[in-house]
């Protein structure tokens, strides 16, 4: 009898990576139904979705409390949904806020598995407890975590990161240098100002005025990679309002970006440890609004946030954090690095290190093995 797994994401980061275990998924047990909270990636991949993420992703309390509507709607609807599929297992990926408290829903009635752990060696470690009594199976991304986990009694296995089968440039790097009408003798620098609206709002005009002092310095060409879930009118109006500098914006394209790039300015979140398995040399800013940051500051326990430096265990790349993120800080740091090529180097080096230390390629494959033999036993090994 065909197995069924309900799989709940809740950001494209999440949708992204919960495709990839889909697809290995239904390779290890062909006929598989998988439903689906999820996006585009999701859907291509194979799964039936059920409830489309776009509109889902939060940053904040203030923009949490603004949706909540729509997340008690959400729990109810999977809930009753749960009720009637009679599910081998739940995965939930990531999007810690909502998943947790679903899984307190579920009462341990159906079998879960998370995928992409919430980052609570980071801030409210009181989560672990919800996690440890609710979750059968913590499939974990980084070696440190699954160390973090098993000092609370959590059942957690290291899989590896599922990005580094992810990141890698479509086109060569001439074909979208010549696309962009750029030159190969100037330095290409890479905006990633993020994958949800808010984040494009409060960090693209920060990355761009930065920009304008790094050219006004150093001759270079700029170019944005566009987040396909956030519309386009909202790229044009901040580079239209900008004025001074010009970038070129390319959408759904960020591994070709990083590819050309030379140096990159990044928005805290996935695209820092993509940008990192690139090992190129960046920039780390965000910038919240003050109340969220307020609010949400004091949680966190760790010296950094970006994901290459919390695991390689010190600064390997300069963050530029909410008052810190100011466009000449962030312009004559970078114009540091470019100009010192013995810095350049060892953040290249330490870059490096950090991409060896995330397993090898497979990670999807092998969190897969443990969901489908879940799924044939009924119990985690």
């Amino acid at each position: 009898m065909a197995k069924k797994i309900l799989i709940v994401s809740g950001e494209a980061s999440g949708d992204l990576h919960a495709a990839s275990l889909t697809r290995e998924i239904l390779k290890l047990l062909p006929g598989t139904k998988i439903l689906a909270v999820g996006g585009e990636n999701l859907r291509q991949a194979g799964a039936e979705i059920i409830y489309d993420i776009k509109g889902l992703s939060v940053i904040g309390l203030f923009d949490v409390l603004k949706k909540l509507p729509a997340f008690f709607a959400l729990k109810k609807f999977l809930l009753e949904r749960i009720r009637q599929e009679g599910l081998d297992a739940v995965v939930f990926v990531d999007f810690s806020g909502f998943n947790l408290r679903l899984a307190r829903e579920l009462k341990n009635s159906v079998p879960a598995v998370y995928y992409v752990s919430p980052q609570v060696w980071a801030s409210r470690p009181g989560r672990v407890k919800t996690v440890k009594q609710y979750i059968k199976k913590m499939i974990v991304l980084f070696k440190f975590e699954e160390e973090f986990y098993k000092k609370y009694g959590v059942d957690a296995g290291f899989v590896g990161h599922p990005l580094l089968d992810i990141v890698r440039p479509e086109m060569q790097k001439q074909e979208l240098l010549d696309n962009l009408k750029f030159s190969a003798d100037r330095p290409t620098i890479a905006l990633l100002p993020g994958s949800r609206k808010q984040e494009v709002r409060n960090i693209l005009p920060v990355m761009l005025e930065a920009a304008k002092l790094i050219n006004d310095d150093l001759t270079a060409q700029f170019v944005v990679a566009k987040s396909t879930s956030v519309d386009w009118q909202v790229y044009d109006q901040i580079i239209r309002r900008s004025g001074g500098i010009e970038v070129k914006t390319v959408e759904g394209k960020t591994y070709d970006c990083l590819n050309i790039a030379d140096f990159c300015l990044v928005c805290s979140g996935t695209a820092t440890l993509e940008t990192a398995i690139m090992q190129k040399p960046f920039c780390l800013i965000y910038k919240m609004s003050l109340l969220n940051y307020l609010l949400y500051r004091p949680q966190v326990r760790l010296p950094y946030i970006g994901m290459a430096n919390i695991v390689a265990g010190k600064r390997v790349v300069p963050e530029f954090i909410q008052f810190n993120a100011n466009p000449k800080k962030i312009a004559q740091e970078a114009l540091r690095i470019l100009r010192d090529k013995k810095e350049f180097q060892k953040i290249t080096e330490d870059l490096a290190a950090v991409r060896s230390s995330l397993g090898p390629p497979g990670a999807a494959r092998r969190a897969a093995e443990i969901i489908t033999g879940l799924l044939s036993s009924r119990s985690i090994s």
